[in-house]
């Protein structure tokens, strides 16, 4: 049940387990939060969004005009009907057609990192984070929007800077030690806004053959997105698509290494891996939990849901109900079906689905294919994402012979 939070002392709060009890599916915290761990609850606040509003930035700020224009483009904090017409005009362009044709460069860029980690090698080892489940999803989403091959150091240190930021942000929580270095780090999220604007701006005058350009031209209905829909949307797409894909692969390599006998079955039978990736994001959720906003009173689970409450959706629990899951504790890759939430649900359906399971099959493949042994090392323990909604490792190393 907690095998890889024993082997690796991750924080309970990561898991399924935290403040969850079958028989109470929904619990209100001393702060007014209310914490939804049941799948069928959680399916339906993504049923509902007249009850429970994605805008939780708005409630947040407290000044709906100004959330309104930072959520431009944001399909995460959009709510009907606005979500609707967004959805259509970036589904227009962001196509499952479109990602199967990146499969060739997806899979050259993987061989490459992987190339330039066995230059810098000195023994047996790979970090598999900074050799490629960092690195692979930035340079990918980073071609698509068509970001000059000379500025992606300073596109991948804006990233990070993002990235840490998130990671020491708390909702509902009392300001700490490390709010001087949020601020710090959230001040590059202009200057990284304005990075592609400049691009928006060129591709209006000068289009070319990249995401930035077609989500420029895209209308629907004779209507297009504006300058800050396409530029948030851009932001979006990196920071959800990047961190969500990386934290995937890595955790991959951690459940089948805690799993050998399904790491024997996917070397003899490498079409396994779909299965894989599947079971890994019920199992070990790289996104653990999102948010919402109760727009009107409401119940769930027989628990009072006051307008105005804050709603943590926690998907990593939702993906262990036993209500929902036969033996939801157990890590099977032959899981069918395997109805996990990690993606959304319905009209939130995550719209970068198919790249990250794209890119996760791509990456796990060539490890495979390039070495025949991959174990990691007791004595080197990967260490974690400092961030309650998200389980991923900022480090893993991993012994190749």
């Amino acid at each position: 049940m907690t095998e890889l939070a024993d082997r690796w002392g991750l924080n309970p709060l990561h898991f399924w387990m935290w403040g969850r009890s079958p028989e109470h599916p929904v619990k209100v915290d001393e702060n007014g939060i209310v914490h939804m761990y049941g799948y069928d609850e959680i399916v339906g606040v993504y049923s509902s969004p007249k009850e429970y509003s994605a805008n939780v930035s708005a409630a947040l700020m407290g000044d709906t005009a100004a959330a309104d224009a930072f959520n431009q483009g944001t399909l995460l904090q959009a709510d009907p009907p606005g979500h609707t017409k967004l959805r259509r005009l970036i589904s227009g362009v962001f196509t499952p057609r479109m990602v199967a044709e990146l499969e060739p460069r997806i899979v050259e860029i993987t061989k490459g990192l992987l190339d330039e980690a066995e230059e810098r090698a000195t023994g047996n080892q790979l970090e598999l984070v900074d050799a490629l489940t960092y690195p692979m999803p930035v340079m990918v989403i980073a071609e698509m929007l068509g970001v000059p091959q000379s500025d992606r150091g300073l596109f991948k240190q804006w990233v990070d800077q993002m990235i840490a930021a998130a990671g020491d942000i708390s909702v509902g929580g009392e300001e700490t030690a490390e709010d001087a270095d949020v601020a710090a780090a959230l001040r590059h999220v202009p200057e990284f806004l304005a990075y592609l604007q400049q691009h928006v701006d060129e591709r209006r005058s000068k289009p070319r053959e990249d995401l930035l350009t077609k989500l420029v031209q895209a209308e629907v209905d004779g209507e297009g997105l504006s300058d800050a829909a396409v530029v948030n949307f851009a932001n979006e797409l990196l920071i959800i698509g990047h961190t969500t894909t990386s934290a995937l692969l890595g955790n991959m390599l951690l459940c089948l290494d805690a799993h050998p006998e399904h790491f024997a079955a996917l070397r003899k039978n490498p079409e396994l891996v779909s299965g894989v990736a599947e079971e890994t994001l019920r199992f070990l959720s790289p996104i653990a939990g999102s948010y919402r906003i109760a727009a009107v009173d409401t119940e769930a689970a027989g628990v009072k849901v006051p307008q105005g409450s804050l709603v943590s959706l926690w998907l990593g629990a939702a993906n262990r109900d036993e209500r929902r899951f036969e033996r939801p504790h157990e890590f099977d890759p032959y899981r069918d079906p395997n109805p996990h939430l990690d993606f959304g649900r319905g009209m939130k359906f995550c719209i970068g689905a198919p790249l990250a399971r794209l890119e996760a099959r791509i990456a796990i493949t060539a490890l495979l294919e390039r070495y025949p042994v991959l174990r990691t090392d007791p004595a080197n323990p990967p260490e974690f994402l400092p961030v309650e909604q998200a389980i991923g490792a900022t480090k893993l190393l991993l012994h190749t012979d």
